[in-house]
């Protein structure tokens, strides 16, 4: 007879890329028994969600739920709607790129996804839910920063049953949100991530090989470069 507790559950929003599947394998290392939610939302890397099934799979998570929602009816971005994703930009520490919030920036995106997230959390009697926000290395984006991942979690506390209630505190986790990229890919190879199953590319070919050159392909080729790694996915130009 079993008499061992159950295994906390999780809710972990993957995406398919380098990020959220290093969460992934730091919710599982922590004995988490992990819900990944997962959005199919009109961006143009679509390809991303088969990367996350793929990747699902393999964490052997408890399941992998798959949301479809449509924001291109509102657009706005350069990944939903018929605006050029930009490439080469320079996103040197200081420089404009590196300050400017982009075109790739979906409006109230983190915050639809965590709403989403919120509501499988309390459904699943989860009190944790993983985000792969980062602060350091990242494009610019107001829904990655500390600021707002506190703001989210009174909100979540104050609008759910299980929180007034006081039946469970839900925890917003961001272990990556102070890393540099470097440092994100050195945990998940200490964790055994196996990053070729990841894409990170804004505007991928018709075989899923990323660009090079959007803020996304720029953002993790300097990451491995810096942690000493060579990148395991392809790339349609040299490199």
């Amino acid at each position: 007879m079993n008499s061992q507790s159950p295994a906390p559950r999780a809710v972990v929003l993957l995406s398919g890329g380098l990020d959220s599947t290093t969460v992934l394998a730091i919710a599982k290392s922590e004995g988490f028994s992990v819900h990944a939610l997962t959005f199919r939302y009109g961006q143009r890397h679509s390809v991303e969600v088969e990367a996350a099934k793929a990747i699902a799979r393999r964490a052997g998570v408890a399941r992998h739920h798959i949301v479809d929602i449509d924001l291109t009816m509102f657009g706005g971005s350069a990944l939903t709607a018929d605006i050029p994703v930009p490439k080469d930009r320079d996103l040197a520490p200081g420089s404009t790129g590196a300050k400017e919030i982009p075109i790739t920036y979906v409006p109230a995106r983190n915050t639809i996804f965590l709403s989403y997230a919120l509501a499988l959390a309390e459904v699943v009697e989860a009190s944790n839910i993983f985000i792969g926000v980062n602060a350091l290395d990242y494009s610019g984006y107001p829904d990655c920063r500390p600021e707002y991942i506190e703001a989210f979690e009174r909100m979540a506390n104050l609008a759910t049953r299980a929180g007034v209630e006081g039946r469970t505190r839900l925890v917003i986790r961001t272990p990556l949100i102070a890393l540099s990229k470097a440092a994100i890919i050195t945990l998940g190879r200490s964790l055994g991530v196996d990053y070729s199953a990841t894409t990170s590319c804004y505007d991928p070919g018709t075989d899923g090989e990323a660009c090079g050159r959007c803020d996304a392909c720029q953002l993790r080729l300097k990451g491995f470069d810096e942690a000493g790694l060579e990148d395991p996915i392809t790339y349609s130009v040299a490199r």
